[in-house]
């Protein structure tokens, strides 16, 4: 059971790249490896092949690895559905909905989940490629720990610590950080890595030479900064990408407080015609071609909040003036004309009005539904494939101008002038042939010289790969891994 485990210093540190990256390394060295995060909090998820539910990011890295995502990568996985509460998900399955006092106590049933899974997967794999979250010196979370040191103790793995070094103070961060574990984390911890370095490296040598001096662990790199790397982000959304270099088609998306699953909108940031904007509180809403309504964990919380920030008003005029309103998951919820959830699954029990800019009312039921999927555009026929995570059930006369047929099945409606879409489909602009088709519906005129977004982003893995082989000492860490 070879296990590895990087911890980050902060969030974004840049553990999710890292574990990528060594996942697409040792696979291309004929390795079995598959990645592992104990715990996660993220609004961005993917479908599993066992139909069950994890972070996007693992799914990346499972990608990354060569194999199919599976619920036992990200045993447990917070979907925030407040300040305060999240949506509980073990080994890819609703758990429930705790508060965070309630979480930090329930950590010690937990735990019997995550072990479960790494046991599992341990089993099917040689090498596991684990991932912590936060930072492992967070002493308020430290009882019950699962997501960092705790796991590491609980299966007797190493640990290596990355720092971001384009944040400043990446040396008190590594130090500070070591100085606040426990003699036994001290020591399980092996060495570090510096990430996101810019300049002359002779320049951070001193730097390396007294760290290691210092705390008596070799760095075993520093990464340099990889310009434009688009992959899926964890969480946050990024700014990376091209986003609006000689933009033809403007395209606008409220950033919702309950965004979810924005790696939807990475293939447009790549696109050399398409100018992507994401908008948040508070901010001017531009003038648009497109307005995409995006998912969200709390879509009635979301739409009150769209309300309150003019986008209702927005968007009608927005359609008064011949624009285009494409809605995903929650965001096409939004544009009926109700959504009902009397068991309270997304929030406290009630309705709420949409922009009742299609014709049917969605209602919240238990049992969310997870599944990857592939079918047509319906009007031009070209192949679309992604996946669907969502709790409500959608019925209307609307729903009689589908968008697409999935798996044999209509899914999503379009208004009868076509300037209204939506689709409960995550992944619609993923292949190229769909992403030009939809875009051309809302008046680009598709020239040549688009990103395939999947070619890209096995493209982005390797380079990344190529650049841990490069600047990262692997003899030494597959020594860590009995390699």
């Amino acid at each position: 059971m070879a296990t590895l485990m990087v911890q980050g210093t902060t969030s974004d540190a840049g553990k999710s790249t890292v574990v990528a990256g060594l996942c697409r390394l040792l696979a291309r060295r004929g390795v079995s490896v598959a990645p592992f995060k104990p715990q996660n909090m993220a609004l961005n998820s993917a479908v599993t092949v066992d139909g069950g539910e994890i972070g996007r990011s693992t799914a990346l890295q499972a990608l990354a690895a060569g194999v199919a995502p599976h619920s036992d990568m990200n045993p447990v996985l917070l979907k925030p559905e407040s300040d305060r509460g999240a949506q509980v998900i073990l080994r890819g399955r609703v758990h429930g909905h705790m508060d965070a006092l309630d979480y930090h106590a329930y950590k010690r049933t937990a735990r019997e989940s995550v072990l479960a899974a790494w046991q599992a997967l341990s089993s099917r794999f040689d090498v596991v490629i684990a991932e912590g979250a936060g930072s492992p010196a967070e002493i308020n979370l430290r009882a019950n720990d699962i997501a960092n040191m705790g796991f590491a103790e609980m299966v007797d793995c190493p640990v290596i610590l990355v720092g971001d070094i384009d944040r400043g103070g990446v040396f008190a961060q590594l130090v500070g950080t070591l100085e606040l574990l426990s003699e036994s984390e001290r020591s399980r911890t092996r060495g570090f890595i510096v990430n996101r370095f810019r300049g002359d490296i002779a320049l951070l040598e001193p730097g390396l030479e007294w760290l290691a001096e210092r705390t008596g662990k070799p760095v075993y790199g520093t990464l340099p900064y990889l310009q434009g790397l688009l992959l899926d982000a964890e969480d946050s959304i990024g700014r990376s990408g091209r986003m609006g270099q000689g933009a033809t088609l403007k395209v606008v998306v409220p950033a919702l407080p309950r965004i979810s699953n924005h790696n939807d909108f990475d293939p447009l940031r790549l696109h050399p015609q398409v100018d992507l904007t994401f908008v948040g509180p508070g901010q001017v809403i531009p003038a648009a071609d497109l307005i995409i309504l995006p998912g969200s964990k709390s879509t009635r919380s979301d739409l009150a909040w769209l309300r309150d920030q003019g986008w209702d008003a927005v968007i009608r005029r927005h359609l008064r003036y011949d624009g285009y309103v494409l809605g995903i998951c929650g965001g096409f919820q939004m544009l009926g004309r109700a959504v009902h959830d009397p068991a309270g699954l997304e929030g406290p029990a009630g309705s709420a009005p949409g922009f009742g800019l299609l014709e049917f009312e969605t209602h919240m039921v238990a049992g969310k539904q997870l599944r990857n999927v592939s079918g047509r555009l319906l009007a031009e026929g070209v192949p679309i494939d992604g996946y669907e995570i969502h709790n409500g059930v959608s019925t209307g006369p609307a729903l009689e101008r589908p968008l697409c047929k999935l798996e044999g099945r209509s899914d999503g409606a379009v208004s009868s002038d076509g300037q209204v879409m939506g689709t409960y489909l995550h992944g619609l602009f993923d292949r190229l042939e769909a992403c030009e088709v939809l875009l051309a519906r809302c008046g680009l005129e598709v020239q040549d010289g688009a990103v395939d977004y999947q070619v890209h982003r096995q493209q982005e893995l390797d380079r990344l790969a190529d650049c841990l082989e490069a600047h990262l000492d692997m003899a030494a860490i597959e020594r860590l891994l009995g390699l």
